[in-house]
């Protein structure tokens, strides 16, 4: 059996980060497993290339969710990355950090260190921010390249402008110093080619003699010796293949996001004895909080017909297709070079006492609705409105004792009626913002919810006949007090009750961002590799209201 200081399960979006700073010491091994493939596809590093990586299995876990009891009995598709970055290589490559009170509401809940003056220097450490910024904020020197979205689009100027009618301000920087506001959304893009944590991280440490990443490396279980994890067990090349274990004389770091993590642990034996032993798991460790309280963001897509204007939807087809692709591969800009969404909208529903607890997007197209990620042919727009901080929550449990078998995943979507007050404000609030004197010139007709759609029963049940997923899932392995039932990791990431064994990454979070989780994910990353160094965590910074 080979030994390595460490061994990081999944080359995501956390494990990029991890490997980079943990393998900065020569002195230290690093094993990387992750069960796709390398990063080569060019839809990958192609920005509009969402669209196909999407449904590509070949880098996609491609996840079916369970039926809810709010989402009209659909099975919603949950796509997770399956390379070298993770989601980070196959998202809408968008970077929101959140606001400040969710990282404070970390703290409250028994965090030590997780307030937002604590993650602060950590979000800043991590990103290189392109443009104007308040740098007491914003960072200028690290390896991520963070820009600002700059399709000029009319209707993009229209919306808001829109928004500005109707008293929501600009705001220059959402991920400054507030959040609330509209503004062009601000990606992961560098020279019109994604930026993923692998490319931003891994590749860079890849270079070093001390790094050993591995792929179509399927994780089966973790190996303990009484409590303490010394290894990891997986499947060189997938289903049917040979059977290696690698050692970890430190520790062993599980990053398979807020899904793949609550199976690998409950795999190895740790979570809750009664499903272990319900699929003939041998109970390593009872932890009743692994796989509960999954939370995500629901969002129903309000779509207009356009008029007096073409669309990303008339673009991306024919000839003009081809213009888009030569300007693409001449200038790295245009329609190829776009991401799902190019407005950012942050505002209050009047259902909360927060300030800002929606979030709303807004696209210059349309798409087909059960066929995510492809467009229509008609010429339209959408606004996408979600709750930020929403209160419902569901589970990920093992399917079967089989590794290959997808897990149950039941997200809950609605099941608490503050989340369904607030996605009917987010639809009314939509329409509002659609039909604005702004976009007056081109706006025809709306087509979903339809004009008939004027109760708050009748948004609802748009909301359920139409919602779907943002695809931000998290809470799956709650860091949290030890006293408390539902967590699963202390403050410095440790797996309460084991030794040697932590996880790092959006499964971590006690409770739901109001933000897309790709950001904080890295985030969470980059403070943990000081924790698991033993340096002294990053200085906060200090801000007047926290004084």
């Amino acid at each position: 059996m080979e030994t390595f200081d460490y061994v990081i399960i999944g080359a995501g979006s956390a494990g990029s980060v991890l490997t980079n700073r943990l393998s900065e010491d020569a002195g230290t091994t690093v094993c990387v497993l992750e069960a796709g493939p390398k990063d080569w596809h060019p839809y990958i590093h192609l920005p509009a290339g969402f669209i196909k990586t999407f449904h590509m299995k070949s880098v996609n876990w491609a996840y079916q969710q369970e039926p809810g009891p709010w989402t009209g009995g659909r099975s919603i598709y949950a796509p997770r990355g399956k390379t070298l970055g993770g989601s980070s290589s196959i998202n809408g490559h968008i970077y929101n950090r959140g606001q400040r009170q969710d990282f404070d509401t970390w703290a409250q809940l028994g965090n030590r260190g997780w307030g937002y003056p604590d993650v602060l220097p950590y979000f800043k450490r991590m990103e290189r921010r392109v443009g104007e910024c308040d740098e007491t904020y914003r960072g200028r020197d690290g390896s991520l390249t963070v820009t600002t979205m700059d399709w000029q689009d009319p209707l993009c100027e229209a919306f808001m402008e829109g928004a500005v009618s109707l008293g929501i301000p600009r705001n220059p920087d959402y991920n400054g110093a507030i959040q609330e506001g509209v503004s062009y959304c601000q990606r992961t893009i560098q020279n019109g080619l994604r930026m993923s944590a692998a490319k931003a991280f891994l590749h860079p440490a890849r270079k070093r003699p001390n790094v050993n990443v591995r792929t179509h490396a399927h994780v089966t279980n973790i190996i303990f010796e009484g409590k303490r994890a010394v290894g990891v067990r997986y499947l060189r090349g997938g289903r049917g293949g040979e059977p290696v274990e690698v050692r970890a004389s430190k520790e062993v770091i599980l990053s398979g996001g807020a899904y793949n993590s609550p199976q690998v642990l409950q795999l190895s034996g740790v979570g809750s004895p009664e499903l272990l032993q319900s699929h003939g798991i041998e109970v390593r460790h009872a932890l009743p909080g692994v796989g509960e309280g999954l939370q995500d963001h629901y969002a129903p897509r309000s779509v207009a017909r356009v008029k007096n204007i073409r669309t990303i939807n008339e673009l991306r087809r024919g000839l003009s297709l081809w213009v888009e692709a030569l300007k693409w591969a001449t200038t790295r800009r245009g329609l190829l070079s776009l991401s799902p969404t190019m407005v950012y909208c942050f505002w209050h529903s009047g259902e909360t006492t927060e300030s800002s607890d929606l979030q709303l997007t807004f696209t210059p197209a349309s798409y087909k609705e059960g066929v995510q990620g492809q467009l229509e042919d008609q010429p339209g727009m959408t606004v996408a409105s979600w709750q930020q901080r929403p209160e419902s929550r569901g589970f990920v449990r093992i399917r079967s004792s089989d590794p290959f078998a997808p897990p149950i995943i039941q997200t809950n979507y609605l099941v608490e009626e503050l989340d369904r007050r607030v996605v009917v404000a987010g639809m009314k609030l939509a329409r509002r913002l659609l039909k604005s004197a702004p976009l007056a010139p081109y706006y025809d007709y709306e087509d979903f919810p339809g004009p008939n759609v004027q109760t708050d029963d009748e948004f609802l049940a748009a909301a359920t006949e139409r919602g779907t997923t943002t695809f931000h899932p998290g809470c799956t392995c709650r860091m949290g007090p030890a006293d408390a039932r539902w967590a699963v990791v202390d403050d410095q990431l440790r797996v309460h009750g084991l030794q040697g064994l932590r996880v790092v990454d959006a499964s971590i979070m006690p409770r739901m961002i109001s933000a897309n989780l790709n950001a904080s994910t890295m985030m969470i990353a980059d403070k943990a590799s000081d924790m698991i160094r033993g340096k002294q965590a990053a200085a906060a910074v200090a801000l007047a209201e926290y004084a």
